[in-house]
């Protein structure tokens, strides 16, 4: 609010009870206090940059749309609206989601070492809202949600909500449960705070593109036994995998420790979002059944379930050519993944380092410690006309300024190189 603004609402008539008569209502005045940690996401405004067509962009982490199958989706929406089946794709259902495409995803789970039943499984609307509703269910003001340095900036956005604390989360095992404990109490003011989860992107996470080591997931584990805590796994990009072997999941993993998904602590969250169609807003939630049965509760009071008609168009497409569709889009993004890797190689300076992902959608840039990234965003996009997300959002601590995140999966190998080219000529000049 302006110095002139402040002057006018101090001197603004009000009416019986404080209310402002002039302006309107002081509705920030009346937000709860978390409403002071909503932020507008960088990348969320970034995407407006994709509608100027002299940018190369390679900011949003979003799935290519000439790769999305719309002619089997049209096929399968029209087969939802057609006879029998039509009444129950407009109806009201049930919270848990539709039954025959839990039941896929229970077949889909065990493919990838996890045993469980529908019952196990919770249909959200994308994966997004399965972390709020977890950011909702398990934290209270104060406690801590240990998370990656950097980590999923929407992650960071549905957990603040809930007022908690972070610390960073540490795969190599070199930080004792004793040490977390002691730092979530110094952070909870005078009752203590508690250490609540452990938040993880397992494969090809969001941002820096790095996967978990099995070890490093056992080390998780270990962990969160130790401080007796919820594991979420991000399971949004587990799909994309162009090299290396597969690694379990971090669920399958405590399965196998535990002897069955009702006495695991991990929380898998899965997104047809980047395999099939982010639009449909359809993802899902596998864990041990009192958690669903709480997450249900949930979603009775938020939305009473996600669309009927858009999970019977993903249960349709997913059982008709699931893997196909996986196989399809895999061989194009490892094309532009490897044609991004060649062209830092070829235009960066000496003093920039990057990752080298097995999947997903990203490779993270480390700049020399003198670099600003949005600093550097403004630069790129006045003069060499290069969009990219700068690192410092997905640090819960608003450090690494040095850092930048960029994707790979919605430009062309030309436009990738041309782009690089661009982008180093910046870094260069900065």
């Amino acid at each position: 609010m302006s110095r002139q603004m402040q002057q006018d609402s101090a001197t603004m008539p009000t009416a019986p009870g404080g209310a402002s008569t002039g302006h309107g209502l002081d509705w920030p005045a009346l937000f709860a206090t978390r409403a002071e940690r909503m932020k507008a996401s960088e990348i969320r405004e970034l995407l407006k940059l994709l509608d100027q067509p002299d940018v190369i962009s390679f900011a949003g982490g979003i799935p290519d749309p000439a790769l999305f199958p719309a002619d089997a989706f049209g096929a399968a929406l029209t087969s939802a609206l057609s006879g029998d089946s039509k009444g129950a794709a407009l109806q009201y259902s049930v919270s848990e989601g539709y039954k025959p495409l839990r039941d896929w995803l229970v077949t889909r789970m065990a493919s990838l070492g996890v045993e469980c039943s529908a019952d196990n499984i919770m249909i959200t609307s994308g994966s997004q809202q399965a972390l709020d509703y977890l950011g909702k269910l398990f934290l209270s003001p104060r406690d801590t949600a240990l998370v990656g340095w950097p980590t999923y900036l929407g992650a960071l956005q549905a957990f603040n909500a809930y007022e908690p604390s972070y610390d960073r989360l540490t795969p190599l095992g070199n930080r004792s449960a004793a040490d977390y404990r002691e730092t979530a109490q110094g952070k909870g003011g005078p009752g203590g705070g508690k250490v609540k989860f452990a938040y993880a992107s397992a494969d090809f996470a969001n941002p820096t593109g790095e996967t978990l080591q099995a070890s490093a997931r056992e080390n998780i584990l270990d962990l969160a036994t130790e401080l007796d805590i919820a594991v979420i796994e991000d399971a949004a990009y587990q799909s994309l995998r162009y090299d290396g072997d597969e690694v379990p999941p971090l669920l399958a993993l405590d399965i196998e420790r535990n002897g069955g998904i009702d006495n695991t602590r991990t929380i898998y969250c899965g997104s047809f979002s980047k395999t099939l169609a982010p639009g449909l807003r359809v993802g899902w939630v596998c864990a041990a059944k009192p958690v669903i049965s709480k997450l249900v509760l949930m979603k009775q009071a938020a939305d009473l379930h996600s669309a009927t008609l858009n999970q019977m168009a993903i249960h349709q497409v997913a059982s008709d050519g699931f893997e196909a569709q996986v196989a399809r889009i895999k061989a194009t993004y490892m094309a532009r993944r490897d044609a991004m890797l060649a062209a830092l190689a070829r235009h960066m300076p000496e003093g920039v380092t990057w990752t080298r992902p097995d999947g997903g959608m990203f490779v993270w840039v480390t700049l020399p410690e003198h670099f600003d990234g949005a600093a550097l965003l403004a630069e790129s996009i006045r003069i060499e006309r290069v969009a990219f997300v700068p690192g410092k959002a997905f640090f819960a601590d608003g450090s690494g300024a040095n850092t930048i995140r960029l994707s790979f999966s919605c430009a062309s190998e030309a436009m990738i190189e041309e782009g690089i080219m661009r982008l180093g000529r910046v870094v260069r000049g900065g």
